[in-house]
């Protein structure tokens, strides 16, 4: 923690050393894209994208799991996903899964999660979708696809993509090597090099 907060004191530092770049971000955020990636430490998506402060609007979820929209029961996920569409008017969402991926490998494997019931409930909603028998890899790439599934299901996204405003997509990094595949729906869903 200590060379967290060494970083964090200096930060000021390095703000001060680029005034109107921080002046314009003060003023406000027009990102690029939503993304939408795992909770997990390795996957940082202005690391992945190259992406300067302001231009990615990001949620991150155990499991990238995108809960299903419930105008009853709102959730920080819902409320995230309907302000980057009709707040900042991002005109591209990303699901980026990854490998190695701790949720999705619990899912497949039918752990017992009982020490973490919030956990368990969590990784429910996401595990009817996944395939058994082809691997890590498949199970997380099928999963990414899926919340796509589950993302058109929100009044927002289905408005934004019945006036051609919006275009959804699905991402596998992979952790050890930093190649990046993505989903592709005319190859039958295959996942391939971006």
């Amino acid at each position: 923690m200590k060379s967290l907060i060494d970083n964090a004191r200096s930060f000021s530092v390095q703000v001060a050393e680029r005034p109107d770049e921080f002046r314009d971000l003060a003023a406000g955020q027009t990102p690029q894209a939503l993304f939408i990636t795992c909770s997990d430490s390795r996957v940082i998506p202005s690391l992945i994208t190259g992406a300067r402060p302001g231009e990615l609007f990001e949620l991150r979820t155990a499991g990238n799991i995108v809960p299903r929209y419930d105008a009853d029961r709102p959730s920080g996920e819902t409320a995230t996903i309907e302000y980057a569409l009709r707040v900042l008017d991002v005109r591209d969402l990303v699901v980026c899964g990854h490998s190695h991926c701790g949720a999705v490998g619990a899912m497949v494997r039918g752990e017992d999660l009982s020490a973490v019931p919030a956990v368990r409930g969590w990784l429910g909603l996401g595990a009817s979708e996944l395939p058994s028998g082809h691997g890590l890899a498949h199970a997380v790439q099928h999963h990414a696809a899926a919340q796509l599934d589950t993302l058109r299901g929100y009044p927002a996204v289905r408005e934004r993509l019945a006036e051609g405003r919006l275009s959804l997509h699905a991402w596998y990094y992979e952790v050890d090597t930093g190649a990046i595949s993505v989903h592709r729906p005319e190859l039958g869903g295959e996942f391939r090099p971006l």
